[in-house]
């Protein structure tokens, strides 16, 4: 929604990136997984970690459902009352809601475009998910440094050459071909690439090679001197800038050329970083106290920021509502709404004991159904 924003179109060219951003997410995604499932300092997964395949996808699952679930439910309404105002049928309405609450609808790049499109990653996070304990981690974490560095390239290459099909086939290669006016050309060849669940895994995948590489570090690697994080950082968010040059190529391609590569190199840098005895200004400013809290409300927003935006944006309800979408002036207060709601939501129900132990006894349950999905015994 920052598009609404601002009238500006060089702001609207630096803001309207989260397509590039993202990539940052599923990278993230990854490398959690990885520190948090295989050895320190040798090869291999913890096998305790992945005993249960099953459990272990379900857990991770259903880390994020729960809020999905009700944010999906409660806004249901709204969601049903656009789509009959765009002419869909009820059979139409029902699949696209079994599509969102099902977690599938990164595979159906025509539909639930209206119910929430930003969880559309979660679907796409989902499957990667899913490939984690028995296809993923157990094979990546068998590999050396030289074996990493290999697969590192391999998976850059094999994301650039979809960016590249992309923007051939939609003969759409920089932000000339497409103002930032929201309009988007060939809208179901770019979902295919920015929601796909297969790109999502490449670049969560990316983000495990890049742990490991970290984790199998020998005592002489510890003592080697470390690079400022901060100028992978700013590298990584300098590529953005390039929308505002003569070589503004699409997201697709910035987020798999530059943005992803280099972000992924940041996290390393950080990683080594905070754990040597003097960490830089910039790995201490992401571990202190405000930037733990902003990340702790990050999820909430993602979820709620997409459906209060059609509240205030969406022409169809804010028309019936406010008789007109807000003004640019307003994007300050939908963001301090986005912010106050994020941090209840996050005090409230993503802390919430009752809920996390409802939600581990339905993994529990339903990986109790489905035991030998993963692993045959």
């Amino acid at each position: 929604f920052a598009r609404f924003s601002t009238s500006n179109l060089t702001a609207l060219k630096l803001l309207t990136q989260e397509n590039v951003l993202v990539g940052g997410f599923f990278v993230i995604s990854g490398y959690v997984s990885a520190y948090t499932t295989t050895k320190l300092g040798a090869l291999g997964v913890e096998e305790k970690k992945v005993a249960n395949p099953e459990l272990f996808f379900w857990q991770r699952v259903m880390a994020y459902y729960p809020l999905h679930f009700v944010s999906s439910a409660l806004f249901a309404p709204m969601f049903i009352w656009v789509e009959r105002n765009f002419s869909a049928t009820w059979k139409m309405i029902a699949f696209r809601a079994f599509l969102n609450f099902s977690m599938l609808q990164a595979w159906f790049p025509k539909e639930a475009e209206i119910w929430n499109q930003p969880t559309w990653f979660l679907s796409a996070l989902t499957f990667s998910n899913l490939t984690m304990p028995t296809f993923v981690l157990p094979q990546v974490a068998q590999l050396t440094k030289g074996g990493l560095q290999k697969l590192f390239m391999a998976l850059t290459g094999m994301s650039l050459l979809q960016k590249v099909s992309y923007s051939e086939t939609a003969r759409f290669h920089s932000s000339k071909e497409h103002p930032v006016d929201g309009k988007v050309m060939h809208p179901l060849i770019w979902n295919l690439t920015r929601f796909h669940p297969f790109w999502a895994l490449m670049e969560m995948t990316m983000g495990i090679v890049a742990a490991r590489h970290v984790m199998l570090d020998t005592e002489e690697d510890k003592k080697k001197p470390k690079m400022n994080p901060i100028w992978l950082f700013l590298a990584a968010y300098a590529s953005l800038g390039l929308r505002l040059t003569q070589f503004d190529f699409n997201d697709a391609i910035v987020r798999g050329v530059l943005f992803v590569p280099i972000f992924t190199k940041f996290l390393t840098a950080m990683h080594r970083d905070a754990l040597s005895s003097e960490p830089s200004a910039i790995t201490r400013f992401f571990g202190c106290k405000t930037m733990a809290t902003l990340g702790s409300i990050a999820f909430p927003m993602f979820i709620v920021h997409g459906p209060l935006g059609q509240i205030f944006y969406k022409k169809a309800i804010a028309k019936k509502l406010w008789g007109k979408p807000m003004p640019h002036a307003f994007f300050p207060f939908y963001l301090a709404i986005c912010l106050g709601l994020s941090h209840l939501v996050n005090e409230h129900f993503v802390k919430n004991k009752k809920v996390g132990a409802f939600a581990g006894k339905v993994a529990q349950k339903l990986a109790g159904w489905t035991e030998g999905m993963l692993r045959d015994r």
